[in-house]
């Protein structure tokens, strides 16, 4: 008994003893260059207000676009590119089957296009020629008119379509001031959006001071302030209709000769454009219009050789002293004004050389494998008509939506 006593007092001195020991703190002192790095800490995302989210998604969204038309553009054959530069007047004779032989961007329309034969078309028949030409187009087509109001107007002349002809914008503003005028823009170019016309070439921006003047009937009637409030105003109205409008005849038409029939040469110096003409295009072009076009005149202090559509140095003045960066576009290359340029299809060479991203045009035939060789044989290079064909498809996938399964 006192042998089992002793044994267990035993272990328990052990265990006790075990129990108490002090740890082994023997290790050596850490010396200031040896102390532990602190875990970097993971840097915290900013916080963004509604408005910045709002723009980081809006600059991503327009980079994932941007990359998409320019595969888009990628993938098309030079054919197909320079074909989306034409604007044309719709052809009498195989209007279906040249928007896909020629590539063809847009047809513009004219008043017999309206009609079949001497009849004018219901609007039914009218829609199911216009959904005929966007079915046969790869690319949504441009689908234009001059619907100015007044003397110029295509569409609303057709009884089936429209009660009465537009009125001027001049009369309109001088019986109702610029409410009427915008008002009435609304409800013209509702009604041509749903025609299947997504581009008038309107408004006028011209200001001339000579009632008996060319243009004069066509313009507004007033100064170049109230032209350019009026240009502005038209340009919104337009585009919340849905369609897209064509600021013309830059840099300003004036009092200038008709250049249907003939060569308009503008004597005035360059500071009554900057003071005066130019006005209304700025407007409109900071009220979102998408398209400018050129007139043929040829505007001395400017280029004292070319009318200013075929003159490098009158676009200078739209990109750089207006800022634009959407599609320019001639005026119809059919006018007499350009007719000594006109030879061989060389007109529209030149029309692209100068800076247009299209042209107006009724002899595509001639004209479009004319560019096409311009380039293959390097009078012309091929990067002017991929810039400006991805002007083109910006422009139609910003108002028409190109599908993205396309190509």
């Amino acid at each position: 008994m006192k042998r089992i006593l002793a044994a267990m007092l035993a272990a328990l001195t052990v265990f006790s003893t075990a129990g108490c020991a002090k740890p082994d703190n023997s290790t050596e002192p850490v010396t200031p260059d040896q102390q532990v790095e602190p875990a970097p800490t993971v840097p915290q995302e900013p916080v963004l207000t509604p408005e910045e989210q709002a723009e980081q998604e809006r600059l991503a969204a327009e980079q994932a676009r941007e990359k998409r038309l320019q595969a888009l553009l990628d993938s098309m054959t030079l054919e197909e590119k320079v074909g989306q530069l034409f604007f044309v007047r719709c052809p009498e004779t195989n209007a279906v089957e040249d928007i896909s032989t020629y590539h063809l961007g847009g047809y513009l329309l004219f008043g017999r296009d309206f009609k079949d034969g001497d009849s004018w078309l219901t609007k039914e028949q009218f829609l199911e020629k216009i959904q005929s030409y966007q079915d046969a187009a790869k690319i949504p087509l441009f689908i234009g008119s001059d619907e100015e109001g007044g003397t110029v107007t295509r569409a609303s002349r057709n009884p089936n379509l429209f009660e009465e002809p537009f009125k001027s914008p001049q009369a309109l503003y001088n019986n109702g001031g610029l409410d009427a005028v915008i008002s009435d823009a609304m409800t013209r170019n509702t009604g041509l959006r749903e025609l299947g016309i997504n581009v008038n070439f309107a408004p006028v921006c011209d200001v001339a001071a000579d009632p008996g003047s060319f243009i004069y009937d066509r313009t507004l009637g007033q100064d170049a302030e109230a032209t350019a409030d009026y240009a502005a105003r038209v340009v919104s109205a337009m585009s919340g209709a849905g369609v897209m409008s064509v600021l013309k005849h830059f840099p300003g038409y004036g009092d200038n000769e008709d250049t249907h029939t003939g060569i308009a040469v503008d004597n005035r110096p360059y500071e009554d454009f900057v003071n005066g003409d130019l006005l209304p295009f700025l407007a409109g072009i900071d009220a979102g219009a998408p398209f400018v076009l050129v007139s043929h005149n040829i505007v001395q202090c400017m280029d004292a050789d070319l009318p200013a559509s075929l003159s490098a140095s009158v676009h200078q003045v739209l990109r750089e002293t207006c800022g634009f960066d959407g599609i320019a576009i001639t005026d119809d290359l059919a006018m007499d004004a350009v007719q000594a340029y006109a030879k061989d299809g060389a007109v529209a060479v030149m029309a692209l050389q100068a800076g247009n991203d299209m042209v107006v045009t009724t002899d595509y035939r001639t004209q479009i494998p004319a560019v096409i060789a311009a380039v293959q044989d390097g009078t012309l290079d091929e990067s002017v008509i991929d810039n400006a064909c991805l002007r083109v498809l910006r422009c139609k996938d910003t108002f028409l939506r190109i599908p993205e399964n396309n190509p």
